[in-house]
């Protein structure tokens, strides 16, 4: 690609906005990376306040994987050699609206299980070997430059927090915000005279605890243990294998079913749901660590695509766009695929470049969207608004969830649409819908008895 600008400055080194500077590095001739927490380099970093989710379960999924591997050819091979778990589905269990997903399903696709401060710490190292790219931490920034050109933004004004520093403005091209859900980029645009965003919000009031374990030695042999939220019981909870022989352990509770912050509190929140033998094993685990809590209180949406006006040199990347609920492990493969809608745009030039990028960028965000906000509205207990085509959708799912509990096939399909290598119309082709939709009674179409629920929220 050739350059079509000298520099751009990326807001937030996170997840999004390395993956953000790695296209932007082959349109620029020089990429900045500006992050408030100091990034020491050497893995002391991972617990950094910046990334307070960063201590919790998370999930790369398979698409995600595909996208990081062609941005950084042989970063998962690489990750797996530095001991992160690769499992194929035959190491899963996974429950959805209280249905075992089957586990014959072969989506041909394996999940790559690094936890999130481990796979950041190997994309920054991957990213700071890009001749292009230079970080800058330690560093809050005060606000956008604009030059007296309001229609433009030509920089952002930062101040280093090292003693004696002073404010200063760095020049850029291109100015992108991934700086999260707490993103200023609103406040910005209105302080140059333009509208803020509509922003939409489905609210799951979620709060979820989490610890670091390592387990006796084959107590459990899957490797990823989900189970799902559902109808009565709006709790849920993971156990996955990480690297360096440890397990983390999440459980999260919707509107007011909150787990405790104590480990004999957060197993006992997971027995309503996990499998006896799983159970068994985290009681006669070690921890490392203490239990760590954090609340999410909404899927939240700036819809930027839809704003008439926009000044030019300034995209918002990750979840300054979109932040969904963390249960659904969305985040950082939905990062990768605007990170490759940004690589199609700029293959395009630099005209009208913040237009065509948030164009491009709301596909997938749509289906995500959809997927996420969706699959908390089938739960009763979250507030909001079910028009009747959301409410049809959710009856049609529920059903297929209890289909894919003995359906190879659907639940193969399934799988493929959550880890986002297929869109969601495929749940619909007749080859999916007609055995959903069947008329005789199947086997699972109930779920599966689980231990009797605490029914009232904490």
């Amino acid at each position: 690609m050739r350059a079509i600008g000298d520099r751009a400055v990326v807001l937030g080194a996170s997840m999004s906005g390395l993956l953000a500077a790695r296209v932007l590095a082959d349109a620029y001739r020089q990429v900045t990376l500006i992050e408030r927490d100091v990034l020491t380099g050497d893995g002391r970093d991972l617990g950094r306040r910046g990334v307070p989710q960063g201590r919790h379960a998370h999930a790369l999924l398979p698409r995600g994987g595909q996208i990081l591997d062609e941005l950084f050819p042989g970063i998962l091979a690489e990750l797996v050699a530095a001991g992160a778990p690769v499992i194929d589905y035959r190491q899963l269990h996974f429950s959805v609206g209280g249905h075992r997903v089957c586990p014959a399903a072969d989506p041909g696709q394996v999940v790559y299980q690094p936890s999130r401060p481990f796979l950041e710490d190997r994309v920054r190292a991957r990213v700071r070997t890009l001749d292009a790219v230079e970080f800058i931490d330690d560093c809050d920034v005060v606000g956008l430059a604009a030059n007296g050109q309001p229609r433009r933004v030509t920089g952002v004004r930062v101040f280093r927090r090292a003693h004696g520093s002073v404010e200063e403005t760095l020049g850029a091209d291109l100015v992108v915000d991934a700086t999260g859900r707490g993103s200023r980029t609103p406040v910005w645009l209105s302080e140059l005279g333009y509208r803020r965003p509509v922003e939409e919000q489905v609210p799951v009031g979620i709060r979820y605890a989490s610890q670091r374990l390592r387990l006796p030695p084959g107590a459990v042999t899957e490797k990823l243990v989900t189970i799902g939220a559902k109808p009565g019981r709006p709790t849920s909870a993971t156990l996955l294998a990480h690297e360096s022989d440890c397990w983390m352990l999440t459980v999260a509770g919707y509107a007011g079913y909150h787990p405790p912050a104590d480990r004999d509190g957060i197993v006992d929140f997971a027995m309503y749901a996990m499998p006896a033998h799983v159970i068994a094993a985290v009681r006669e685990a070690d921890p490392v660590g203490p239990v760590i809590t954090h609340n999410f209180p909404a899927n939240q949406r700036r819809r930027y695509e839809r704003m008439h006006q926009f000044p030019d040199g300034l995209i918002v990347f990750g979840d300054a766009v979109c932040s969904f609920n963390p249960l659904y492990a969305q985040g950082m493969t939905v990062a990768a695929l605007e990170a490759m809608a940004l690589r199609r745009c700029l293959d395009r030039g630099p005209h009208d470049l913040p237009r065509r990028f948030f164009r491009a960028s709301a596909k997938p965000l749509d289906v995500a969207w959809q997927l996420a906000t969706g699959a908390d509205l089938a739960l009763p207990e979250v507030p909001g608004p079910r028009p009747a085509r959301l409410r049809a959708l959710n009856a049609y799912l529920r059903r297929l969830e209890a289909t894919a509990e003995n359906d190879a096939r659907v639940a193969r399909q399934f799988l493929r649409v959550i880890g986002m290598m297929d869109p969601p119309s495929r749940l619909f082709h007749p080859a999916i819908a007609l055995p959903v939709l069947g008329g005789s009674r199947r086997r699972g179409m109930e779920p599966r008895r689980e231990r009797q629920f605490a029914s009232q929220p904490n």
